[in-house]
């Protein structure tokens, strides 16, 4: 049944290399079942319905992309998109979560729709490598101000606007530390660094008084605080448009990358690039992303996490499933997930901006008209606390310096549509 569903032989792996790649990946994004309720919980939603809409979000995502699409790539809640959703739409924008889940779930009909019509490879090629390098950087720059915030390391300062934080302090001797040990166990080539030191961490925190025991293991909470509560009809408002805009076109770059690596790196990718079944994984990702918004989660995209599955032998769909099946497993140690403090997850997120921050090193520096743009989004994306906002920016910023260098031809239709639209945005809406 295995072999009929997956070919596993014709692709040149086995069960048992499956199911340890499978194993592999769970192990370097498991993090996510800790760190997306602690993220999301922020607005008011219910802690322990979102660890369940966390887990089950990434299980559906999972068998789907193993099952449908036969790829080894697993699927849960996105970083960056959370943090989106929980700091700029509902804490920035003042809009509240049932609203910005119904935001998710237009993202996701609208990504469904672009790909089932192919119209999403003439967006990928559109758009310029650059400013696909900036948005990754960017959210990375804001994801690291956000762990940096959690753990007390940077504070506010109502002259400075920020400042270092009291290094004595517990939270930012632990966040520290957390943050240090999943390098230093990356550099090993450790798996699972992050959630063993997001475990570590709250343990030292329990020894030290400062986290109460809830215990390990229990039946899963109630999924009813979160389940279908999405806002549809508050998600037509004007403003929102840009947000589903923003989730969406993160979302696109995102999932689009990690499925271009993570099949390259298996061997599915044909000789001249092209993906076989790509608009099957990409309805997997969208679908996924739709289920989670009913059940109550930001938006769930594909992770490059999958990487190390595949670097472990995993070659086909066999590779997903195990990983949906460990998260619906993840669901039964809910009290274990309470516990875990902001400043233990703090070095997880510090972690993963490292990561996006890698994108920096593929642009074109010597070359000021592709620099300028890049520095725009990295800078404005933090500091206006904003992914949507450094985004809108960064396409801008392009636009204007292409036009004023006299490269015309750099400029794309849809970045010039979407340059001007983003100007009208700022002028008549803020």
């Amino acid at each position: 049944m295995l072999e009929r569903l997956f070919a596993i032989r014709a692709q040149g792996s086995t069960v048992k290399a499956e199911i340890i790649a499978g194993i592999t990946t769970f192990l370097t994004m498991a993090y996510i079942i800790f760190v997306n309720p602690s993220i999301l919980s922020q607005t008011g939603m219910d802690y322990g319905a979102v660890f369940v809409a966390t887990c089950l979000a990434a299980a559906i995502g999972c068998l789907i992309m193993g099952l449908w699409a036969n790829y080894p790539v697993a699927l849960a809640p996105g970083m960056g998109l959370n943090a989106f959703f929980t700091y700029t739409v509902v804490f920035g924008m003042g809009y509240s979560w049932q609203t910005a889940l119904g935001a998710v779930f237009f993202s996701g009909i609208t990504f469904f729709i672009l790909s089932a019509f192919k119209i999403r490879e003439w967006i990928i090629r559109s758009i310029p490598t650059t400013l696909r390098l900036a948005i990754a950087a960017g959210i990375g720059a804001f994801l690291a101000l956000i762990g940096l915030k959690n753990a007390h390391i940077i504070v506010a300062n109502d002259a400075t606007m920020v400042a270092l934080g009291d290094l004595g302090e517990l939270s930012v001797l632990l966040a520290a530390g957390g943050f240090f040990l999943i390098i230093g166990l990356v550099s090993r080539q450790v798996q699972g660094a992050a959630m063993i030191s997001i475990l570590l961490v709250t343990l030292i925190a329990w020894l030290l008084g400062d986290v109460e025991y809830q215990g390990i293991v229990d039946m899963p909470p109630s999924l009813a605080p979160t389940f279908m509560q999405m806002d549809i009809s508050a998600a037509f408002d004007v403003g929102m448009l840009s947000v589903i805009f923003a989730f969406l076109f993160v979302d696109l770059f995102d999932t689009s990358g990690t499925l271009l690596a993570v099949a390259q790196k298996a061997g599915i990718a044909k000789a001249n690039g092209d993906l076989p079944r790509i608009d099957k994984a990409l309805m997997a990702d969208s679908t996924a992303t739709v289920a989670g918004a009913m059940l109550g989660t930001s938006t769930t995209t594909s992770y490059i996490e999958s990487a190390a599955g595949v670097a472990s032998g995993g070659k086909t769909g066999l590779t997903a499933v195990v990983v949906g099946l460990l998260f619906i497993a993840a669901m039964f140690f809910a009290p274990l997930a309470g516990m875990i403090p902001p400043y233990a997850t703090a070095g997880a997120i510090i972690y993963v901006a490292v990561l996006m921050l890698f994108t920096l090193r593929r642009v074109d520096w010597d070359d000021i008209t592709e620099a300028a743009p890049v520095a725009v989004v990295l800078l404005m994306t933090p500091l206006t606390f904003s992914i949507a906002d450094g985004i809108a920016l960064g396409f801008i910023s392009y636009l204007l310096v292409k036009l004023l260098a006299g490269k015309y031809r750099d400029l794309t239709p849809s970045v010039v549509f979407l340059g001007v639209l983003f100007i009208a945005k700022f002028i008549w809406l803020g």
